[in-house]
């Protein structure tokens, strides 16, 4: 069989690829990962014990406003990465601007602080838990979006496996905030933002050898 033939015999009664699929399996992946996120972090750490007071539920709601925009961002890009040739459709711009934003009203409520408060507002009491809790917490949501993505035909598996640690850091970061208590915009700028561009970065070396096919 010629070249030509072969080529007209294999295009023939090709169905063609239904999108929904990608996107109904990145988004499975999303909701079993957060409620995993969400379970660990219950159980391991519990939730913040003042949540009846407005200042925790006023922070409470901006560390989760930033987290899941990052989330939402992330995933739609996410859903195209997973798709042969979907890097042509992608820009990390908008990605960015959930990080944009808190570092801008970070940048902000330091500028309002008087100096002697900005190492506290920085550093906060708990660092170190949420240096160490956010990437550990997004293991298991990283491992479900990577299976997810596998279903479909990625082929710049870099930028994938990024995007799936960006999302899976992000699904972490709202599961972390429900037991954080430092309530300040600038820890939140370098702790979560600083732990979820960890992950992305994981996601990125991971990402060529997890969804290689």
């Amino acid at each position: 069989m010629k070249t030509d033939e072969l080529i007209t015999a294999l295009s023939m009664n090709v169905e063609p690829v239904n999108r929904r699929l990608v996107n109904r399996s990145v988004g499975i992946a999303l909701a079993v990962g957060t409620a995993v996120a969400i379970g660990v972090t219950l159980v391991a750490l519990g939730l913040r014990a003042d949540l009846a007071t407005p200042r925790a539920v006023i922070f409470l709601f901006l560390k989760l406003l930033f987290a899941i925009g990052t989330v939402g961002a992330a995933s739609v890009y996410l859903a195209r990465l997973a798709r042969p040739g979907g890097e042509r459709r992608v820009s990390s711009g908008l990605a960015a601007l959930p990080f944009l934003a808190i570092l801008l009203l970070a940048g902000v409520s330091l500028g309002q602080a008087p100096s002697s408060h900005w190492d506290k507002m920085v550093m906060g009491n708990d660092w170190l838990e949420c240096l160490v809790s956010i990437p550990v917490i997004a293991v298991v949501p990283f491992a479900v979006v990577i299976w997810a993505v596998r279903r479909a035909a990625p082929t710049n598996l870099v930028h994938t496996g990024a995007f799936s640690g960006l999302v899976a850091g992000g699904i972490s970061a709202v599961a972390y905030a429900l037991h954080c208590t430092d309530d300040s915009l600038p820890f939140v700028a370098l702790w979560y933002g600083g732990t979820i561009v960890l992950c992305t970065l994981a996601g990125a070396i991971l990402g060529p050898r997890l969804l290689r096919w």
